[in-house]
């Protein structure tokens, strides 16, 4: 059990307002929305790191204007908490964001187009930036239309999430601290995986540890898998009892202070043969060369094609199934993402994790994946979990 994590500053938050509003200018936009729900994986993503906001239950959108600061517009069940845990003051509730069978007669309610007009204070908006569109649905999509009509409308999704791609100093003491608590997940799990202890069993002393520790949730779901369950990329962990000779994949991304780790081991109870154990010896030569080939100013594809490479010599090609590198930050799997069509850099400050699939083969499959952080001259390990763990 922890008291205390690392934080980000208020100070740093308005920096990230002003690195907005800097990009707001480059791209002759007028205003920014950045949409933010709960959905697994992605949807958190602009409040957290834009406010600090853990988004649940009711999305929120953060209206930027050119100048000033920024006002956090929720349902009427958020703004309370909005205000409590957020870093943004002014806090709207909006119409669109209520439930239509929900009364709140206490609330201030406010629809759209006047909560922008109230941001606005009368500007022209001719450009509207727009990030997190992937997620707003049909109806909020058509609310915006209707309350800013005539509006060129400008996906920045990519712009938004190239600006948190090199990771500050107190992002990195969360981020340490996240792998921490993700290794101390693995451990419980090494404890516990044993013939006859179901999947969700060893996931829930994963999860338990890590929550001891101080995470607050997961990016994805513990992956915990045994047998031939282990052989899609993903997989939820059911009430199937470990066997013995069984090969068991773990993957394991805590969130912390809004940030992820991820870790991802294979796990042999006893003796799985050794197909398995020669395809386990490959995933760590090619993360190694991975490791070892990364530094900034590389296209990071440069770096991915070592381990596919050392993958592919070893006759497993077939089975590398996706892109084996990604960043790591507010999101699990986080943008930029390093694979055969990528022409992205690789860039000091950034959080790489080097994930080595091999999945839909014979066997099954497995996963090797750690956290590196990019500097100046080379790559530093961010978990030093042993790439070999029997049982």
């Amino acid at each position: 059990m922890v008291d205390a994590l690392p934080v980000i500053s208020d100070a740093e938050f308005r920096e990230r307002w002003g690195r907005v509003q800097a990009l707001m200018a480059a791209m002759g936009l007028d205003i920014l929305l950045a949409y933010a729900d709960d959905r697994a994986t992605f949807g958190a993503a602009h409040a957290r790191w834009l406010a600090d906001f853990p988004v649940h239950f009711e999305p929120v959108c953060i209206l930027m204007p050119a100048q000033g600061e920024p006002v956090l517009l929720c349902g009427p069940e958020s703004d309370q908490y909005a205000l409590l845990v957020g870093k943004i003051p002014t806090v709207s509730v909006l119409r669109e964001f209520t439930h239509p069978d929900e009364d709140y007669p206490f609330a201030t309610i406010r629809g759209l187009a006047e909560a922008a007009g109230a941001a606005l204070a009368g500007v022209a908006v001719r450009r509207v930036g727009l990030a997190g569109r992937g997620l707003i649905g049909a109806g909020f999509w058509e609310a915006l239309q209707k309350a800013l009509p005539g509006v060129e409308w400008v996906d920045v999704e990519n712009e938004m999430c190239a600006l948190r791609a090199q990771k500050s100093p107190a992002e990195m003491e969360i981020i340490r601290a996240a792998y921490a608590i993700a290794q101390a997940g693995l451990d419980a799990a090494v404890q516990v995986i044993a013939p006859g202890v179901s999947e969700r069993a060893v996931a829930a002393e994963i999860d338990a540890a890590m929550r001891r520790a101080g995470a607050e949730g997961t990016g994805i779901d513990t992956i915990v898998a045994s047998g031939p369950n282990t052989r899609p990329i993903l997989a939820r962990s059911t009430l199937r009892r470990i066997e013995k000779n069984d090969l068991v994949v773990l993957t394991i991304a805590p969130r912390v202070q809004g940030y992820h780790a991820a870790i991802g081991r294979p796990v042999l109870v006893g003796d799985p043969g050794k197909t398995i154990r020669d395809a386990l010896e490959v995933a760590w030569k090619a993360q190694l060369a991975c490791f070892e080939g990364m530094r900034p100013g590389l296209e990071g594809r440069a770096v991915e094609a070592l381990g596919r490479r050392v993958v592919e010599e070893a006759g497993l090609g077939p089975y590398f199934l996706y892109s084996a590198l990604h960043s790591v930050g507010v999101i699990e799997f986080e943008p930029p993402i390093f694979g055969p069509g990528s022409a992205e850099l690789l860039k000091p400050g950034m959080v790489i994790s080097v994930d080595i699939p091999m999945f839909n083969a014979p066997w099954g499959g497995l996963r090797m994946e750690d956290g590196f952080w990019v500097t100046e001259t080379g790559a530093v390990r961010l978990n030093e979990t042993p790439y070999l763990i029997a049982k």
